[in-house]
């Protein structure tokens, strides 16, 4: 009797050890606008699988693609609010929140990508980042490469002047009424998911992207002439909310910011591929994919790096310039 006693307690306790192991394992949120096509949404699910394993199932993420928790100013309040944990997020819907991080996303302010590379590894970037950080309390934990953004429209753009009147998706922040306002077009900012239809409406007559996103929104169809204005070296800003953040241990923050940083550079490499190939890739699909006079669209726009107006001062752009 005594023996079936203490094998019930034996069995009752290895049960509560059980549920309690479960319960331990916290769910996390990991929201982005991207589709599930594209190389950071496939990053994304190897950091959550990843982190689950290094954790030992304390930790369990799943990712939500595709604007599906919200567009981008959504995502980002969603941080604050601890609605969504981890975020991909663009540089200038970060700057909402610290201005002078959108330095990185003006049009033409990257000679490069070994420049932008070599900004991300910067004095000059840790220190914006710790500017966002203290006024935010969220956590950026690695920049990674969006890809250039080029233009998309139903004719070939030359130089700035073909652009004057042109109505130019661009995403609803600031600093993307730089390079339309510069070269004379509309800026008319539309949530990214509805995009496509607002080109095949005719609500606008262009948009702006890099070649993954073109080719993973079919953006060509319905604009099927791509010229390759490099205008912006953009980026995304993985982050991880304050709520989130602080209550993780520091083994377990260096474990996120880890598996994080490598799915960045998973996704970094990807893009640079995907470019490389879609240059000549998109004629397959019936898109045409125009060179234009960059250095004439650099002039134009370089003028505005210092106007009226950017949230950056001359030292922080003479800084960023003199990165080699």
């Amino acid at each position: 009797m005594r023996k079936a006693i203490v094998f019930g307690a034996a069995a009752l306790a290895a049960m509560a050890f059980s549920a309690s192991a479960h319960a331990a394992a916290q769910k996390l949120k990991f929201a982005h606008v991207y589709e599930t096509s594209e190389a950071y949404h496939t990053a994304a699910l190897w950091a959550a699988e990843e982190i689950k394993k290094r954790t030992n199932g304390r930790y369990e993420m799943d990712v939500f693609p595709a604007s599906s928790l919200g567009k981008e100013s959504d995502i980002n309040q969603g941080l604050t609010l601890g609605t969504v944990d981890i975020i991909y997020t663009g540089t200038n819907f970060a700057a909402r929140s610290y201005p002078a991080l959108a330095i990185a996303a003006a049009p033409y302010m990257f000679r490069d990508f070994d420049h932008w590379k070599a900004y991300t590894k910067s004095d000059l970037f840790n220190e914006l980042a710790a500017g966002y950080e203290k006024a935010t309390g969220n956590e950026i934990v690695t920049m990674i490469y969006y890809g250039e953004r080029h233009v998309t429209a139903k004719k070939p753009i030359n130089k700035p002047e073909d652009m004057k009147g042109m109505k130019l998706r661009v995403p609803d922040a600031p600093m993307y009424v730089m390079f339309p306002r510069s070269v004379g077009a509309n800026a008319t900012p539309i949530a990214f998911a509805e995009v496509y239809l607002a080109l095949a409406q005719g609500t606008v007559d262009a948009q702006e992207n890099p070649l993954p996103t073109i080719l993973a929104k079919k953006f060509y169809e319905p604009s099927p002439v791509i010229s390759l204005t490099g205008h912006i070296t953009e980026s995304l800003l993985t982050i991880i909310g304050a709520p989130t953040w602080n209550r993780l241990s520091a083994e377990d923050k260096k474990i996120f910011s880890e598996v994080l940083a490598e799915a960045g550079e998973r996704s970094d490499a990807e893009i640079i591929r995907s470019e490389q190939d879609l240059v000549t890739g998109f004629t397959k699909l019936g898109a045409t994919v125009h060179k234009p006079d960059r250095e004439a669209f650099r002039a134009t726009v370089a003028k505005a790096h210092l106007g009226d107006g950017v949230p950056w001062n001359k030292q922080q752009y003479d800084r960023l310039q003199a990165i080699k």
